[in-house]
């Protein structure tokens, strides 16, 4: 008998202005499932999500209901955590499973999840987040790492100056630490390419381009928007290094598809980030973490990628090795149909 599951999402997962990791997980999971032979239904969810008003409840509560009864149904985290009231009322009807990308870290999302018969996370560091948050029993509470797609490795450029930050333009993302960073740095040979939604957060965006007006840097650092497909993977091709200063990451899924091409990393030390950057083959890790929401720490850790070329070959050689080991998107698929089996 074929295995049918109902996947409940934010509207918008694919749309091309509005990429994200959770997005691109989301879409990823319902295609691997459906073609290892799995019956997908996928509902779409109007709403302000994560911050819910009346009309999302409404909207999440109409999809609810036409779904039938003793169906199985897996549930975006930035839908179902924020609406108990919606959930609660169908545990009993639905078999639900929760997927939780980001932790919300309030009741509200406790007791949504206590209303899932499984919730999967997207890293070990989620996990035991939400282990020690809610009363959830740990053998209901699983993880699927984000997969990486293969790619061609990196050539890098003759100065090691090429810099690439993927991620939307907003505070969590720490692109006003990067700027504070790079601002001494000047006397060094780099460029920095920012890829990512300028439209969540039009204010942080234009405070960023006073900045580099005022630092003198707006020819150093260039903001192209988002990025899909060859264009995306033409900037990760033409990096030295990517850089990552988060105040916040569930696992960095922009981690991996560097190192999926070679890349070192420069990162802020932050939820699931040593999970993706992991090791290479000796136990060096390829590339280096610093403590999030620090300038001079991600300053000093970008000196020393530009000016030691030791550095750089160590890192090199070391995210060559940690290429070799990432997971493909089978992997992911494989442990979330996991779950839906056992739930079903």
């Amino acid at each position: 008998m074929t295995a049918t599951v109902h996947i409940v999402v934010p509207a918008g997962i694919d749309d091309p202005a509005r990429p994200s990791g959770g997005n691109a997980y989301d879409r990823r999971v319902c295609n691997g499932l459906a073609d290892a032979g799995w019956t997908v239904h996928v509902h779409e969810v109007p709403g302000s999500w994560p911050w819910p008003d009346a009309r999302s409840h409404a909207a999440l509560a109409d999809a609810l209901s036409r779904i039938p009864d003793r169906a199985l149904v897996l549930v975006d985290g930035l839908v179902a955590s924020p609406a108990p009231e919606v959930l609660v009322p169908e545990r009993t009807r639905l078999r639900l499973v929760a997927l939780v990308h980001m932790p919300l870290r309030d009741e509200r999302e406790g007791a949504a999840l206590s209303a899932a018969a499984s919730v999967v996370t997207t890293s070990a560091w989620a996990r035991r987040v939400l282990l020690q948050l809610y009363s959830l029993p740990g053998n209901r509470v699983h993880v699927a790492e984000p997969g990486v797609e293969q790619a061609e490795l990196a050539p890098g450029t003759a100065t090691a100056g090429a810099l690439l930050s993927v991620g939307a333009v907003i505070p969590g993302k720490g692109h006003d630490v990067l700027l504070d960073a790079l601002a001494p740095l000047t006397g060094l040979c780099w460029q920095c390419l920012c890829v990512g939604s300028l439209e969540r957060d039009p204010i942080f965006v234009e405070r960023l381009r006073r900045r580099l007006a005022a630092g003198k840097m707006d020819e150093r650092v260039r903001f192209s928007g988002p990025q899909a497909g060859a264009e995306l993977a033409g900037s990760y091709g033409a990096a030295d290094v990517l850089v990552l200063p988060s105040r916040t990451e569930t696992y960095g899924m922009v981690v991996a598809e560097a190192l999926a091409r070679g890349l070192p990393v420069v990162a802020a030390d932050v939820g699931g980030v040593p999970e993706a950057l992991g090791h290479g083959a000796d136990g060096t890790r390829p590339g280096v973490l610093v403590p999030p929401d620090d300038p001079a720490a991600l300053r000093g850790a970008l000196r020393a990628w530009l000016s030691d070329a030791d550095l750089r070959l160590r890192l090199r050689r070391a995210a060559r090795e940690r290429r070799e080991s990432l997971a493909g998107w089978s992997t992911t698929t494989s442990a979330v149909a996991e779950v839906l089996g056992r739930a079903a």
